[in-house]
């Protein structure tokens, strides 16, 4: 007989947070968000949010590929 698997197949759907994370980290996440608070239509506070998640190698690769020229593009050629 086998010992049954241990590890959660992937296959089933089961994602443990620690993949979710993993996975954030390595993509990058962000999160926007905005709220207002009014009284009798008078916007009194306005709250924006934007949050990045992301590793420290993922923000690097992110911003050489925002400073890189566009691929197939030569700004050489005159």
């Amino acid at each position: 007989m086998s010992e049954p698997d241990l590890i959660p197949s992937r296959t089933t759907g089961e994602i443990a947070v620690a993949d979710l994370l993993d996975r954030a980290l390595h993509k990058g996440l962000v999160l926007w968000g905005e709220a207002t608070i009014s009284v009798a239509g008078v916007d009194l506070v306005y709250l924006g949010l934007k949050i990045l998640l992301a590793s420290t190698d993922t923000v690097d690769r992110m911003r050489e590929a925002a400073a890189a020229p566009p691929a197939g593009r030569n700004l050489h050629a005159g």
